[in-house]
């Protein structure tokens, strides 16, 4: 452990010296937030005076994108996807395979590291932008729904990096992964709540979507924080969020020991 130790503290210090690049992204995040929010508020204003839209009151509603905003800045990879495909494209990954470190384990040391320096430096336009709108955000349904909101998000951010890994893994088999990973994102955009919450789908798109990993990235957390998944459903959540977290993690096992059994790099 203390190596991978090391590669965190390293990993840290090498993301500071971009945190005011991490300032300017975490606000420059916040533009397509209040459009959305005043988009938002034009729709409900258009409606009776306590009207919701698919159970939404306009507090949760508001509340859900505040948290979606939160959730992303602690779980989402940065550019791991791309630096692990560039180390396998140009050879860099050979040196791990020569040294008692592995290198999944190093890639997930320094995501840490990066998503604890994006979280700390996000907060401060974020924690004002929530200020600004804080007669709107809700508190979590029950301590269990904070208690399960924070656990779901933890497993949401190891889901997120292990769908990253395996995508950028394809670099094995092929040149060029950006296809992939440009779709990968746009299904996940979608699929994952970002956009919209997805208990606004009609109920049988709901379901589907339920079974594959992306909800359980955002909208599953945000759920359970604002008491929209709760006792059998939310137990039927978490256990489906574990497994695909396990089964995540098998599946990236294996696509490593496969692909590295066609990797071949040559000079020095």
């Amino acid at each position: 452990m203390g190596k991978y130790l090391q590669v965190f503290r390293i990993g840290i210090q090498n993301t500071l010296v971009y945190r005011v690049n991490f300032l300017f992204r975490a606000a420059i995040a916040l533009v397509p937030l209040t459009g959305t929010l005043y988009l938002w508020k034009s729709i409900y204003a258009g409606k009776a005076a306590g009207a919701d839209v698919a159970g939404y009151a306009l507090s949760q509603m508001i509340s859900y994108y505040l948290l979606t905003t939160l959730v992303d800045a602690f779980t989402a990879v940065a550019e791991d996807d791309w630096q692990i495909a560039a180390d396998i494209k140009d050879g860099h990954i050979s040196q791990f395979l020569i040294r008692p470190i592995n290198y999944l384990g190093y890639r997930f040391s320094l995501y840490l590291s990066g998503r604890s320096i994006y979280t700390v430096v996000a907060l401060v336009p974020v924690s004002l932008f929530v200020f600004f709108l804080r007669e709107h955000l809700v508190l979590p349904a029950s301590p269990l729904a904070g208690a399960a909101f924070v656990l779901s998000v933890l497993m949401a951010g190891l889901l997120q990096f292990l769908i990253a890994c395996t995508m950028a893994l394809l670099a094995f088999w092929v040149l060029d992964v950006s296809t992939f990973i440009f779709i990968q994102f746009a299904f996940e955009y979608i699929a994952s709540g970002h956009l919209f919450p997805i208990d606004i789908l009609p109920r049988w798109a709901a379901q589907l979507l339920m079974l594959t990993p992306y909800p359980y990235l955002l909208y599953f957390p945000v759920g359970v924080y604002l008491g929209r998944i709760e006792g059998p459903d939310l137990w039927r959540g978490l256990t489906i969020q574990t497994a695909w977290v396990i089964g995540g993690f098998f599946l990236l096992r294996w696509v490593w020991s496969r692909g590295i059994k066609r990797y071949s790099a040559v000079g020095g």
